[in-house]
């Protein structure tokens, strides 16, 4: 395949639909760029990650359309253009936008041309060199197999079903190893960075085209720039102008909750969480909490502690509710080591970060030693006045040896992660949150633990924490859900007033 013949072919369309029907397709310089890496030499895969609305798909369409029809290069017989996406519905959009460039065709070429809506979505082109057929395919692995692609498009490969939609893609780019074909994997950001979408983004491997259009995380949902970088088509006349944007971004802001965090999935293309279920926060209501300069250590302090186990995280979480101040600290233990763990949890190079920041230690070989890391959680606040040490009561006979082993002589709280005690716990933790007293510093492992955590509902309507994915590391939050509930507790209790003496 030719990059230049590409884009020639590209620029000799016509806009299918919208305002701008029937006028010549002008290919933008973000798109020319994709559009010659990903058919640069001995490129196999390339994966574009963009903001909704900046013609991924439009641009996916056309060059499906120009290896139909033999027009960037590949002039292989019987060529096979198969469209991978989550529904059947909406791998129709690529076959809709084919369907709508070849009415502008010329009229011998549109003659070779046939088009099938059932029973299966195809285009059918016939030519001295073979048929060549394009169908498109929901993700369900098993309709690919057989096939042997000289291009191929998964369609918003970031949200397709994690296990049919691995098997669809396994199986189509099999399949393209047998005639040298090349894959196009284009989506907005996928929610996390365990998803095979954001690993395709973020590993470096051969045969690989990668171009990413993400803004720094952490920024306001409206910051102008952050936005045309998300969506470089709002400049070049493509898709949605820069104004309707940010009366989004605005309007989400005010909505706030599941508004706001999709506006940034789908067009900050953001890699955050697009949960439906209960975010304890969303990642704008945390950002309120997080501040350049604390508080001061003031008061007393309460620790909220969750032990984890040999793969999950042990977290502490320090509160003093006098003043707001929130830390929160992490361990592991150090088999595997933090790279080895960051890859296994699907978050890359995210734990090394956050023990660069300070956030996140080993300790230990195989689990964290309870004892010896409660001698660390004191250490931390030595000095202080601790009004309590919160636990969860699961690991009660666990915790309450590695206490009298390691000496500690403090108030101690159980509570537990059910309905009863967790809807108090989160209800007031959130409440806290909202109202301002809540201050920590900008942690990534806080921000990342916020990221996974969710509420499940029982018919009450009571809720309990509890993790977006399996392999989300939520003990941050669970600690930080621990100390400030307690917190609350007690700046909620009434002052005794001294009474005074009386003489008899």
């Amino acid at each position: 395949m030719n990059a230049k013949k590409a884009i020639r072919f590209l620029q000799t369309l016509k806009i299918p639909e919208g305002p701008l029907a029937g006028k010549s397709l002008k290919v933008a310089p973000f798109q020319k760029q994709f559009v010659t890496g990903a058919l640069a030499s001995g490129v196999s895969v390339a994966a574009l990650s963009i903001g909704r609305g900046n013609a991924k798909t439009a641009l996916s369409s056309g060059l499906a359309l120009g290896e139909l029809l033999g027009e960037i290069g590949d002039t292989q017989p019987n060529r096979e253009i198969p469209v991978g996406a989550r529904t059947r519905d909406q791998a129709r959009l690529v076959w809709n936008f084919v369907a709508g460039y070849s009415r502008y065709l010329p009229e011998d070429v549109q003659k070779r041309l046939t088009f099938r809506r059932a029973p299966r979505l195809e285009i059918e082109y016939e030519d001295t060199n073979g048929v060549h057929l394009l169908r498109c395919l929901a993700a369900d692995g098993k309709s690919a197999l057989g096939g042997a692609p000289t291009l191929t498009i998964l369609d918003e490969r970031g949200h397709w079903a994690r296990d049919k939609g691995d098997e669809l893609e396994h199986a189509l780019l099999s399949g393209s190893g047998k005639r040298g074909g090349r894959a196009l994997i284009i989506s907005t950001s996928a929610p996390d960075d365990a998803h095979p979408f954001s690993k395709w983004l973020d590993e470096e491997q051969e045969g690989v085209y990668r171009q990413e259009h993400r803004p720094a995380p952490g920024l306001p949902a409206d910051d102008l720039d952050s936005l045309l970088i998300a969506n470089p088509g709002a400049l070049c006349g493509i898709g949605s102008n820069i104004e309707w944007l940010q009366a989004q971004a605005r309007r989400a802001i005010a909505r706030g909750g599941n508004s706001l965090t999709t506006f940034r999935l789908y067009n900050r293309n953001e890699r955050i969480s697009g949960e439906t279920r209960d975010l304890l926060l969303t990642v704008d209501e945390w950002l309120s909490c997080e501040m350049d300069e604390l508080p001061p250590r003031d008061g007393q302090c309460v620790i909220g502690i969750d032990l984890g186990g040999s793969a999950s995280m042990t977290a502490a979480a320090f509160f003093w509710p006098s003043t707001g101040r929130l830390e929160c600290l992490g361990w592991f233990p150090s088999f595997p080591n933090l790279t080895d763990r960051g890859a296994a949890d699907g978050v890359g190079a995210r734990y090394n970060d956050m023990a660069s920041r300070g956030e996140l230690s080993t300790l230990g070989a195989q689990t964290v030693p309870v004892a010896p890391w409660l001698s660390e959680v004191m250490r931390h606040v030595e000095g202080e006045r601790i009004a309590a040490l919160c636990m969860d009561r699961y690991k009660q006979a666990e915790l309450g040896q590695a206490i009298d082993a390691a000496g500690i002589r403090v108030p101690i709280v159980w509570r537990g992660f059910g309905f009863k005690d967790g809807n108090e716990d989160c209800d007031r933790f959130r409440r806290a949150c909202f109202d301002g007293k809540v201050k920590a510093s900008p942690s990534l492992l806080l921000r990342s633990a916020f990221a996974d955590a969710v509420c499940l509902r029982d018919p009450a309507n009571n809720i309990k924490l509890a993790k977006a994915r399996s392999l989300g590391r939520i003990d941050a939050a669970s600690a930080s859900v621990l100390a400030v509930a307690q917190g609350a507790r007690m700046l909620a209790q009434p002052a005794r007033k001294a009474r005074a003496p009386v003489w008899l």
